[in-house]
């Protein structure tokens, strides 16, 4: 009786304006024969374009509105200024730092106007694009730049000393570019964003020579891994494109079409460097008019401001900010007025969490959570609009196919619980110089295995039920206990160490570290947790530390983690 009051309740607040209405034959369709999950939308047509040409192909509906504009410092280009100064930049990188087709361009910055420049800058140079996280450490810093071979990075002037150390780690010696402070002062040794960027008659003719298929790597993030070390995921043009375009199919589409008289605004929280906040917010939301307000990175007061000030209208978020909205006394219905929807991805999301939300609002909306992965470009799933089943990833996107099998990967049918399988044009060709990598991941017919535990209904709706991978979750972040676990070793008083997640109430999970210390050793979990912390980000920090005479491992010598946790 209380389940169905809630929805009565919450679901006053829904916009339906798109909703799909499968019927009972549509619904036994989504699956064929063979147990494949087919899509309920339409298929998107596949244009021979690269990422650039794709964000200004209808620009000159909206050329004079802002594009992007920073909710702190008030900088803002409109997408006229933005096409010119990314194509400065372009030239720049090739006359100036000679930059060639596949050189590789490393950025190191938080959400801001620039980022914009800089990212589509280098793709119009012919480059790829890798991202980092402006607040890694020089250590993880230096492996990124190891594994990806930059030519040029890219940062500001808070994340400039931690490039150069990194740099310095790597034993490489690479232009740096950097923004210029607030007080208009350039760091020592780096050269000027803006004289590259926001010079007068630059001569763009150089970016003739520029030769980029849609087949080629437009960018090459870095996704955790749970064996090693970061893997960089190969997304070419192509694959970035079709994840445009699958998210404007109208029976999928979250935002309204910018006209003369009307653009919704997009608040950008979620970082740039990760490939949700990347490609969904970033590069969408600007290929169809969207203006873009950044925040450089969450505080609740420059949030909540943020939010009122531009009335924001889509917001794209990730659970912990879901779980801010509906439970700070500061957030109300005058912040989220003109919301018309939130999408949540990155981590399930418990309904109690998205009712706190929506019964703050005096206004239907909707809510939506989506599903990817960075291998996916990233999106494959979503809720369709008007949907209150908060408990569903949604259906499969256009062009998108889906496949539940068993750990001997044969096929599942409706309701069964297994790994989710995806196969789709916007999957991405690779890991970098890593083929065992790839293959382990890919099947021969062209299926990713997620490492997802999912099912799937009979009319094609996902739900994620658990991760087949180690990946510990920390407030949306991933922490792949391999890493932590090299860290750890490193120590001069470790001989073994293995990490798992633990459940923590505010942040998801925490790093749990289990230590076998060296006969003869001594050493106490402050000295071992302040010496991880020197060397990861905050997110990563390992919370809690047990000494053990060993570690479970199976014959093969794999850590038994289930062990761990049962400890």
């Amino acid at each position: 009786m209380a389940a169905k009051s809630l929805i009565s309740k919450t679901g006053r607040k829904l916009l339906v304006t798109r909703c799909i209405s499968l019927t009972s034959s549509r619904e036994q369709s989504a699956w064929t024969p063979d147990k494949i999950v087919k899509s309920p939308h339409k298929d998107v047509d596949i244009p021979s374009r690269t990422v650039p040409e794709q964000i200004w192909e209808n620009m000159e509906r909206w050329a004079d509105r802002t594009a992007i504009e920073c909710a702190i410092t008030k900088q803002s280009y409109t997408y006229h200024q933005m096409y010119k100064y990314s194509r400065n930049f372009a030239a720049k990188l090739r006359t100036q730092l000679k930059i060639r087709d596949g050189d590789v361009v490393c950025i190191m910055m938080p959400n801001c106007p620039d980022f914009a420049v800089a990212a589509i800058g280098a793709l119009e140079a012919g480059a790829e694009v890798t991202t980092v996280n402006p607040i890694y450490t020089p250590h993880e810093v230096q492996r990124q730049i190891t594994l990806s071979d930059p030519k040029v990075v890219i940062g500001v002037p808070e994340t400039i000393p931690v490039l150069k150390e990194a740099l310095a780690l790597a034993k490489k010696d690479l232009p740096i570019i950097s923004i210029k402070g607030l007080d208009g002062v350039l760091p020592p040794e780096t050269i000027s964003f803006q004289e590259f960027a926001l010079a007068d008659n630059v001569d763009h003719s150089v970016l003739k020579e520029v030769r980029r298929q849609p087949e080629d790597v437009a960018f090459l993030p870095y996704s955790s891994g749970t064996t090693g070390l970061p893997k960089g995921v190969e997304l070419v043009h192509r694959n970035i494109v079709v994840n445009l375009l699958q998210q404007n199919v109208d029976t999928i589409r979250h935002y309204d079409e910018t006209t003369k008289s009307s653009q919704d605004v997009a608040l950008a929280v979620l970082p740039f460097y990760h490939i949700y906040g990347l490609s969904i917010v970033l590069l969408h939301k600007l290929s169809v008019g969207l203006k873009v307000v950044t925040l450089p990175k969450f505080q609740p007061n420059t949030f909540t401001d943020a939010l009122k000030t531009h009335k924001t209208n889509v917001l794209c978020a990730a659970p912990p900010l879901i779980l801010f909205l509906g439970s700070h006394p500061g957030i109300t219905n005058e912040h989220l007025a003109f919301i018309k929807t939130i999408t949540s991805g990155a981590a399930p999301l418990p309904r109690k969490d998205v009712v706190s939300v929506l019964d703050k609002v005096k206004h239907k909306l909707n809510f939506l959570q989506v599903y990817g992965l960075t291998e996916t470009a990233p999106l494959a799933t979503a809720m369709l609009p008007g949907s209150e089943n908060y408990a569903s990833a949604g259906y499969a996107i256009s062009n998108t196919e889906l496949r539940i099998v068993d750990t001997a990967l044969n096929p599942l049918g409706p309701k069964e619980v297994g790994e989710l399988l995806i196969r789709g044009p916007q999957v991405m060709k690779g890991y970098r110089n890593n083929p065992e990598a790839t293959k382990k991941c890919m099947t021969e017919d062209g299926w990713f295995q997620t490492g997802d535990l999912a099912s799937i209904d009979i009319d094609g709706t996902v739900t994620i039920a658990d991760r087949l991978k180690e990946l510990i979750k920390v407030k949306g972040y991933q922490v792949p206990p391999a890493e932590l676990e090299n860290v750890l070793k490193e120590h001069p008083d470790v001989l073994d160490a293995a990490v798992i997640g633990v459940p923590d109430a505010r942040m998801g999970e925490v790093p749990k570290a289990f230590i076998v210390l060296r006969d003869g050793h001594r050493a106490d979990a402050h000295s071992i947790t302040n010496f991880v912390s020197k060397r990861v980000a905050e997110y990563k920090r390992i919370k809690d530390v047990r000494f053990l005479k060993e570690l479970p491992k199976n014959p093969s010598g794999k850590i038994l983690r289930r062990v761990l946790k049962e400890l």
